[in-house]
């Protein structure tokens, strides 16, 4: 809306994409911290609590904490995308169309885990294969508006080679299988990572930052000149969602820090880890994304590793995986896992960051 008055009537200010993500940020944060509360006394009303693994009796406490925050956060975000964004802009569409769908994937994981008040929820093939259909739609698309489908790595200049060298029925066939792994994996490692209080929610602000200033730099001509960045065109505008979300995370945040109020449950980490590998991808920082994110990918090798380990040799490598529940085991202080975590998680991003001058 704000960048149809500059459309209209030449109100120059909203044709900065930095002004309109800024009012995005404010807009989400406000709408996540007035409606959040309404929606905790809501969800304890109705019960809709978050289902606890047998396994960590270590959180038999938080049997009634709220789940499924990730719908206001998500909401607020998508409220303030629509006021501050050119939704002409198909990276835009295509970012809406991203998040909303994953957030209804999960929001359906949530819903049935609650109804069974167990912690199962949606079978795991059909999980799968919703999260697949939606990845191969929205990486299709992207192919389809013409994204660079270069594939770099960090501190290089130049490409390593083009991902559409094979084709089959004029698809290219390689690139649409790497995005959909980053889309999968991604996605999965987030929700993995949610496991404490605030535990995903400051590392996915961490990896947003961080992505905002790769696809703001991709989208400006003079700073992807000057940076020798790959210029994707039109990509600019990615930054006021990921602000906007940024803003709503942290409005989340003001609840779900420990102890939490509110969990995001699956239809907040599968929304978030499925728009930090849109930006990625976007961003030509689908290799790098190991750093940027790399919270979520301790925690998803921990699981890969604790459950490969225990197949094939019969012993476990953690006391429990996901990592952040091996440490709990050793006596560390929930707090104290959470805050060391951020920490890796704040300093690996600046060492991501300085991709954008070293190449």
């Amino acid at each position: 809306m704000l960048y149809w008055f500059y459309q209209h009537y030449g109100v120059n200010i909203f044709s900065y994409i930095t002004f309109r993500a800024g009012v995005a940020f404010f807009v989400a944060f406000g709408l996540n911290v007035f409606f959040m509360p309404y929606f905790i006394k809501w969800a304890k009303a109705k019960k809709a609590n978050q289902p606890i693994s047998t396994y960590v009796a270590a959180h038999e406490g938080k049997k009634n904490t709220p789940t499924m925050g990730g719908i206001v956060f998500i909401s607020s975000m998508i409220f303030a995308s629509l006021l501050c964004g050119n939704l002409l802009n198909p990276y835009v569409l295509l970012g809406l169309f991203c998040i909303l769908c994953f957030a209804l994937i999960g929001a359906r994981d949530d819903y049935m885990k609650i109804s069974a008040k167990n912690n199962a929820g949606m079978s795991a093939k059909m999980k799968f294969f919703l999260l697949f259909v939606i990845s191969v739609i929205i990486t299709y698309a992207l192919i389809y508006i013409g994204h660079d489908t270069q594939f770099y790595i960090p501190f290089m200049k130049y490409p390593l080679f083009d991902m559409s060298f094979f084709k089959i029925m004029n698809v290219p066939v390689l690139a649409l299988g790497f995005w959909v792994l980053v889309f999968l994996a991604t996605s999965n490692a987030v929700n993995i990572t949610d496991g404490l209080d605030g535990l995903a929610t400051m590392p996915s602000i961490c990896a947003l930052f961080s992505l905002s200033a790769f696809v703001y730099v991709a989208g400006h001509a003079g700073f992807a000149s000057y940076l020798l960045y790959p210029k994707v065109a039109d990509s600019g505008e990615l930054v006021i969602l990921s602000v906007a979300l940024i803003g709503a995370l942290f409005g989340f945040l003001w609840y779900n820090c420990h102890p939490a109020q509110v969990f995001m449950g699956d239809s907040g980490s599968l929304a978030l880890g499925a728009f930090i590998a849109f930006m990625a991808i976007v961003s030509n920082n689908e290799i790098l994304l190991l750093l940027i994110g790399i919270i979520f990918v301790i925690e998803a090798l921990s699981v890969i590793l604790q459950v490969g380990s225990y197949k094939y040799r019969k012993k476990r490598i953690f006391a429990m995986a996901p990592i952040h529940h091996h440490f709990e085991v050793k006596g560390w202080a929930e707090n104290k896992i959470i805050v060391r975590f951020w920490i890796i998680a704040i300093l690996a991003n600046i060492i991501a960051l300085l991709s954008l001058k070293i190449r």
